[in-house]
């Protein structure tokens, strides 16, 4: 394996089966894999551009670089209450600054969560001292010079803070694909082989705009699991092998203040008439757990807390487990192996041919 750092591809000419790199060399391939990931979105936010404390928090050098310079901040405006904006905001309250969380949506974690744990996560964040402010967000960065004095909301409100991080989300980084004859829309469209519109030409990962699980429409899944798992097909079909892709299936699991949450598939269904949804609350203790089901198959799961299981609901979705022998235990903080038939084990759990 040939290893180049610190060189970027700004080109592909697959006519010539070639990768152009900005310094001007030209690297030949037979096939070639696109994984380039997503770059951080930064909306066009006025005085932000100039500003020197302005952060965003998608990599490990964003992480270091603000522990780096911890000691010269003091209060922070974080603004996007998603995964990504949480988790910097909890590493920055560890380190003994204030926090300031601003969200456009109605409540945090509104893509990954529903209502109920979002709120439980709210409380959780506020119980830590952590301010959140949600149905706004920041118009403009204060300060003269590069220097942060704090920053204006849409609602008219002034926030003090002198360090801004950019926590909104991450796009597919697939502008250096223009003009060749790769198809990007949001990302790079692919079919099921991971196989874009060129054929030598594949992609995975944060960049690949892939089958979804239930629905079969395109859509980027800038998750790790779901990298993992197109990479793994990526490679197969590129070596001459045969793997399917079965389509992403959307799941976050990350820990806010020692409280576990974990999201999976469909969590906030557009038409709730069509499903059945099942949950169990106990805010106070921070546990909430919410079954998705249509036709007694599981669509969906949240679980906030007590998350020990979580793989058993990942697996009876993806292998479409009728669950209507053991639907009544599905809510219990105990479901486990225990309730599931043999064949359900099998499928679930067993090697290839043999039994659970």
């Amino acid at each position: 394996v040939n290893l180049l750092l610190n060189s970027e591809v700004v080109a592909i000419d697959d006519g010539k089966k070639q990768v152009k790199l900005a310094g001007g060399e030209a690297l030949p391939y037979d096939r070639l894999l696109i994984a380039t990931g997503g770059d951080p979105f930064v909306p066009p936010i006025v005085g932000l551009a100039d500003k020197e404390k302005v952060f965003t928090f998608t990599t490990w050098d964003d992480a270091a670089k603000l522990k780096g310079i911890a000691a010269d901040i003091e209060r922070v405006v974080v603004i996007g209450g998603g995964l990504i904006g949480l988790k910097a905001a909890e590493g920055l309250h560890l380190l003994d600054k204030q926090v300031t969380i601003v969200e456009l949506a109605d409540r945090i974690l509104s893509a990954a969560f529903d209502r109920p744990a979002g709120r439980i996560v709210a409380k959780k964040m506020k119980a830590n001292g952590i301010e959140v402010i949600t149905e706004d967000t920041v118009v403009q960065v204060e300060g003269e010079g590069a220097e942060i004095t704090g920053v204006t909301l849409k609602s008219g409100d002034f926030i003090p803070c002198d360090t801004v991080i950019v926590a909104i989300g991450v796009r597919p980084a697939a502008g250096f694909l223009k003009g060749s004859p790769v198809e990007v829309n949001r990302g790079v469209i692919v079919n099921d082989r991971m196989q874009t519109s060129a054929e030598a030409i594949f992609a995975a990962g944060d960049v690949a705009e892939a089958s979804d699980f239930f629905s079969g429409q395109k859509n980027p899944m800038p998750i790790w699991p779901d990298a993992y798992i197109q990479g793994d097909i990526a490679g197969t079909n590129m070596a001459g092998g045969e793997k399917g892709y079965s389509g992403g299936l959307a799941m976050n699991s990350i820990e806010f203040f020692k409280v576990s949450t974990i999201s999976m598939g469909i969590t906030n269904p557009a038409e709730p008439r069509e499903y059945e949804i099942l949950t169990y609350l106990d805010a106070e203790n921070y546990q909430y757990r919410k079954i998705v089901l249509q036709d007694n198959l599981l669509v969906g799961a949240v679980l906030v807390g007590n998350v020990d299981r979580a793989g058993i609901f990942a697996g009876l979705i993806r292998e479409k487990i009728d669950t209507a022998p053991f639907k009544e235990k599905l809510l219990a903080v105990d479901f486990g192996i225990i309730h599931l038939s043999r064949d359900i084990r099998t499928a679930l759990f067993a090697p290839y041919g043999k039994v659970a």
